[in-house]
């Protein structure tokens, strides 16, 4: 059971509370989802629920938080976290092994269980979130979403009685979605009070009992989850869609001519299964969704698009003329899932200029021009901000302008959106839209069925099939 009693936070030199006087209770075997828009406070709420406010993240606290009954200020991080346990959006900030093993049998090593104990345990876990395949894996070879139900493993193991899940679906494919979906209706029934704070909504209709919609710290909206419903209350929030139209299966697949091609493509990580087999596709312009499950080698894909992972086995050509392995992130542009990956200046307006001039070939942008380009992308305003001080939101933004300011040929998407809100979803589909009609092949790889319905002109489906294969001995 969470109990938050008038409960406000500061951050450290900060002027401004970062909730406000939060009053609310999640009970046992009851799921609360907390939304908003970027920055209205849901995180801040995660972590004093988690401990982590102002235990880690210093700060002044006043109101009283009590988890199952117990007064919770002064406790100690590892006190709380005997109760709470924690998912994050980002799981690599809370994962401790390198295997997959290792993870969801760390912390029940700690607690000086027996070996055959713990193996019973990785095994039930990993057969609840129906990842046994990848026991024994090295979590750096995982996709973000099986590194996403590693993390939920782990948590689960040790039987919390409390379970918080920031941004859980940000890096799941659908049917994970719903599979996750699935697990918090089981924790429902094992009497766990569960808090979710999450942009996505429509995977959760079924699931929650109600909704707090928070605004500049401060609950401004609560019901359930007919309120969702009201598309004035979504566009004033900021807000995603309660219901979505899965496209996936009804965009037309590639054509079989495009600007972009692949053939022959063979590749394999070391000791695994090839992903691809003499595989070959065609890109064209306009906006292109990769699609297909976790760890069916979307990202890997897109790596070897862009020149990151190194073409070995495969012929690639762009507008009928072959292009070197080498040559290839010269033609291309890349947006990575973790945008702290490809921030790496002081100033926003130093990474757009540093990206400008990347291209031997293209002259550098002057300081008017860097800053016209960065007010299309509504981040003039922060220029002189250092980069890794932004939002989100803002950070989405700027590397998706340092990618479009090469004007490569091809430009890939990973996740996009993943973390985004509705507000800050609808303008980076803007931007797909206008690198599209500028004459880009664009390159969505996502989970976001809101933004593959919203930008998608076709599909290339992953894993390929035999028909896609077949085509290299034409």
């Amino acid at each position: 059971m969470i109990e938050l009693s008038q409960v406000t936070y500061t951050y450290p030199f900060q002027q401004t509370p970062a909730v406000k006087e939060i009053s609310l209770t999640v009970n046992k075997g009851e799921v609360t989802l907390v939304t908003g828009a970027s920055g209205c406070g849901k995180s801040t709420l995660v972590r004093l629920i988690n401990g982590l406010c102002p235990n880690f993240f210093n700060g002044t606290l006043t109101g009283d938080i009590r988890r199952n009954g117990t007064p919770g200020n002064g406790k100690t991080l590892q006190e709380i976290s005997a109760d709470v346990g924690t998912v994050f959006q980002d799981p690599e900030l809370q994962f401790f092994a390198l295997n997959v093993d290792d993870e969801i049998a760390f912390a029940h090593e700690w607690q000086g269980k027996t070996r055959e104990e713990i193996q019973n345990i990785v095994a039930e876990t990993a057969g609840r979130l129906r990842i046994t395949h990848i026991l024994g894996s090295s979590i750096h070879d995982l996709s973000e979403g099986q590194k996403q139900k590693v993390a939920l493993g782990a948590v689960l193991s040790l039987r919390p009685s409390i379970v918080v899940l920031d941004e859980p679906s940000a890096n799941l494919d659908p049917e994970s979605t719903l599979e996750l979906a699935g697990l918090i209706r089981d924790l429902k029934k094992q009497d766990i009070a569960v808090l979710v704070a999450d942009h996505r909504l429509y995977w959760l209709k079924d699931v929650v009992d109600r909704i707090i919609v928070m605004k500049d710290g401060e609950v401004a909206v609560e019901g359930d989850f007919s309120i969702l419903e009201n598309p004035a209350l979504r566009e004033t929030y900021g807000l995603r869609r309660h219901a979505v139209t899965d496209v996936r299966n009804t965009l037309p697949p590639v054509p079989e001519e495009g600007r972009l091609k692949m053939k022959h493509l063979t590749f394999a990580y070391k000791n695994a299964p090839p992903l691809y087999t003499d595989a070959a596709f065609t890109l064209p312009q306009g906006v292109t969704g990769i699609i297909g499950d976790n760890g069916t080698g979307k990202t890997t894909l897109a790596r070897i698009l862009t020149g990151l992972t190194r073409l070995k086995l495969g012929e690639l050509s762009i507008d009928g003329t072959a292009i070197h392995p080498k040559k290839i992130m010269k033609r291309a542009g890349i947006i990575l899932q973790n945008t702290d990956h490809q921030l790496h200046m002081n100033t926003v307006l130093q990474e757009v200029a540093m990206a400008s001039g990347i291209h031997p070939k293209k002259n550098r942008l002057s300081k008017a021009e860097l800053l016209a380009f960065l007010d299309r992308f509504g981040l003039k305003h922060l220029a002189a901000r250092h980069p890794q001080s932004l939002s989100g939101g803002e950070k989405q933004r700027l590397v998706i302008a340092c990618g479009l300011v090469r004007k490569p040929d091809i430009f890939i998407l990973d996740e996009p959106t993943s973390g985004l809100d509705g507000r800050n979803m609808r303008r980076i589909a803007d931007m797909i839209h206008s690198a599209a009609e500028g004459g880009m092949s664009v390159v969505v790889i996502t989970h976001d069925l809101e933004l593959l319905e919203r930008v998608c002109d076709a599909a290339l489906r992953l894993p390929f099939t035999s028909v896609q294969k077949e085509t290299t001995n034409d």
